[in-house]
């Protein structure tokens, strides 16, 4: 499955049914009279947040939606039917801007949420509505009204409780492959990961989504290399996870820890508060004593202590899931979050990229 996290849109809603000018006319009746009734109302374009999908990709071929107009009234002040809803789904956490792609218009964080994007045109009178003492018999009637039409933009902002940072070739995918079901694309070469990725971790019972990002390099938050398209995700994120390459020289290790942080704060959008846990990758390639100069390296810029692990071995990693369970539960008590990550709808996203198969072999390839 392809991903695509923005889609622009054209939408319109159904336009309203006209009323209708009738005359009731029956053998053996007395009193006849106006009879039109109204028209029917014009169908809405209603966007349905579910956790079904984790891609805009439905909407990379389509663009253009239509709702259907109301009918027409008809005699016997029968009122015309209204026009069919179109239905348009997408994942949760998408946000739906104006066209001007700044103004935001709604956020769609819960499964099950709808917005009415744009609205059907109410249909017109017909003229059973205009009789009155004085006129017994108009013939009048109002056309229905037009149907909203708006180009719109959808962006999408994964929900997760923790977002993978740190520079390329970090190991960020491998840790992610390690502790998830989740099967990213891994190769020994930068910019693997082009696309987010999302997964379940469990430890001590709990249960968090993670996501894992693009690498960031120096200017991502100005659009260099994969920009800042991709920061957009951390926001929704609880608790950011920075994993440092730790096959660094000691004297880079800081510079790149400071490279991606300037760019969480140069982003802004509150990256740069976020909860953040520090993790040293990869400590199977280095001594004992090389791993503590690089710890202290971290240590003298980060201001905390960071975690040893080894995503390829498999070494540390219940101690740095621990380190994130607990600051998850910290960050839900400081600020409680208006959305949630669904461990169960990024299962079943596991389940069906698994029968899709991998995105390609793990390992190196020209």
């Amino acid at each position: 499955m392809k991903f695509l996290d923005q889609a622009k849109l054209y939408i319109k809603a159904g336009d309203g049914g006209p009323g209708c000018v009738g005359f009731r006319r029956e053998k053996f009746i007395e009193f006849g009279g106006p009879d039109g009734g109204n028209g029917g109302r014009g169908g809405h374009v209603v966007l349905q947040a579910t956790h079904n999908l984790n891609t805009l990709i439905d909407y990379r071929y389509q663009q253009h939606f239509k709702a259907k107009r109301g009918t027409q009234g008809m005699g016997q002040n029968r009122t015309g039917g209204a026009g069919d809803n179109i239905l348009l789904k997408v994942p949760v956490g998408t946000q739906v801007f104006a066209e001007d792609n700044q103004t935001l218009l709604y956020d769609l964080t819960r499964a099950g949420e709808e917005f009415a994007v744009a609205r059907g045109g109410e249909g017109g009178l017909g003229n059973a509505h205009f009789k009155s003492s004085t006129n017994r018999a108009p013939r009048k009637s109002t056309p229905g009204e037009k149907g909203e039409e708006f180009t719109i933009w959808l962006r999408l902002k994964l929900i997760a409780d923790v977002g993978i940072i740190g520079q390329p070739n970090a190991g960020k995918s491998t840790f992610l492959s390690t502790v998830t079901s989740a099967r990213p694309k891994i190769g020994n070469y930068p910019f693997t990961t082009l696309n987010p990725q999302l997964g379940v971790a469990a430890v001590d019972e709990v249960e968090f989504v993670i996501a894992d990002l693009p690498g960031l390099i120096e200017g991502a938050h100005e659009g260099v290399g994969l920009g800042d398209r991709f920061l957009g995700h951390a926001e929704r994120c609880s608790v950011l996870l920075h994993l440092v390459d730790g096959g660094l020289p000691a004297q880079e290790i800081a510079k790149a820890y400071a490279t991606v942080r300037n760019e969480i704060t140069a982003y802004g959008h509150g990256l740069e508060n976020k909860f953040e846990v520090v993790g040293l990758n990869k400590i199977d390639l280095m001594s004992s004593g090389d791993m503590e100069r690089k710890r202290r390296a971290l240590a003298e810029i980060a201001g905390v202590i960071a975690l040893p692990l080894s995503g390829e071995q498999g070494v540390g990693l219940t101690e740095i899931l621990r380190e994130l369970a607990a600051a998850i539960a910290d960050a839900r008590r400081e600020n409680p979050p208006t959305y949630h990550a669904d461990p169960e709808a990024v299962r079943a996203l596991e389940r069906q990229e698994e029968s899709e198969g991998p995105p390609t072999e793990r390992g190196w390839s020209p």
